[in-house]
């Protein structure tokens, strides 16, 4: 059969669908359903060695994205082929779409740059424990080209832009280990017995199981710092010795928790021990210049004149 301009190649291939109304429509759509079913028989077939080949699960997981979406993209590319549709026709129509679409969704542009930028940097991986500049910790849930998924400790969901999450300050819990350093300051007067508060304070962490008790040293780049709960005198300040405990929690989720058992312990421990615990007292002192509070003596208590009309000598009181 010989081609001729304007011939459509589908037709020539099988003739008898010229006369079936919609049939390039229809081939379009049936050839993109196999490309569909196709990509999801590589996923099946390259899932386990691309996530052998890469380290990082997001990483992975954005490689069998991207043989998913290339796979259905090559299957409307051939489709369209097949029906005729040149490709240069295709590219300017696609040049035009991309700078009046590219204006509108520029945004969404920016939040792929960025989940390039985030996927290159790794300042969070999947299962990474970290918490966002607002106080929102959580779980990383998935990574992709436009988003950061995030579990939170409240038990919800958070889908944050990758263009906002490059912008915000993240903390990361599970960077390098998972074992996390607390502080807890703790106020002792000081007529007590500091030494022995200082012991029991650390005793108080070593109580509670989530604490790491001892072992080696840990360490974090080229500082090493003592496994078991430590417990130094701070500072001595206008109301008492201040103690401050430093102590390890082996799972970054269980921090609050923790630091709550340790406080309850640390408070038990020093009543039992008479440690006395310092606060902030106020004395409020009046003198001859502070001025004199007028008292009325009777049953039923002072007239409304009474203040003005008593005897200094016998009614007034300093205070």
């Amino acid at each position: 059969m010989v081609q001729t301009e304007g011939t459509i190649p589908l037709y020539d291939w099988v003739p008898w669908l010229a006369g079936i109304p919609g049939t390039l429509v229809l081939f379009v759509l049936l050839v993109v359903a196999v490309g569909v079913v196709l990509s999801n028989v590589l996923v099946r077939l390259l899932g386990r060695p691309v996530a052998r080949r890469f380290a990082r699960q997001s990483v992975a997981q954005t490689v069998i994205r991207g043989i998913r979406a290339g796979t259905i993209v090559g299957a409307l590319l051939f489709a369209l082929w097949a029906v005729g549709v040149r490709f240069t026709d295709v590219l300017l129509i696609g040049t035009v779409l991309s700078a009046v679409v590219g204006i509108i969704l520029a945004p969404l542009i920016g939040n792929f740059i960025n989940g390039v930028f985030i996927l290159a940097d790794q300042p969070y991986e999947i299962g990474d424990m970290i918490e966002l500049d607002d106080g929102t910790q959580g779980f990383v849930d998935d990574i992709t080209i436009r988003y950061t998924k995030i579990f939170t400790l409240d038990n919800t969901f958070l889908v944050i832009p990758n263009g906002n999450m490059r912008d915000r300050d993240v903390i990361n819990y599970s960077a390098e280990d998972e074992r996390s350093r607390q502080t807890i300051d703790v106020l002792v007067t000081y007529e007590s017995d500091v030494s022995r508060g200082r012991r029991l304070v650390e005793r108080a962490a070593r109580d509670c199981e989530a604490v790491i008790d001892g072992g080696p040293d840990i360490r974090i780049g080229v500082a090493r710092y003592n496994a078991s709960p430590d417990c130094r005198i701070h500072e001595f300040g206008d109301d008492g010795v201040l103690l401050r405990l430093r102590y390890w929690v082996k799972k970054p989720y269980k921090l609050g928790k923790v630091q709550s058992d340790v406080n309850t312990r640390i408070r038990e421990l020093l009543a039992d021990a008479d440690v006395e615990m310092a606060y902030p007292h106020r004395h409020l002192v009046f003198d001859d210049t502070s001025g004199v509070a007028r008292v009325g003596v009777g049953s039923e208590g002072p007239p409304d004149d009474a203040t003005a009309s008593a005897d200094p000598d016998d009614t007034n009181r300093s205070v």
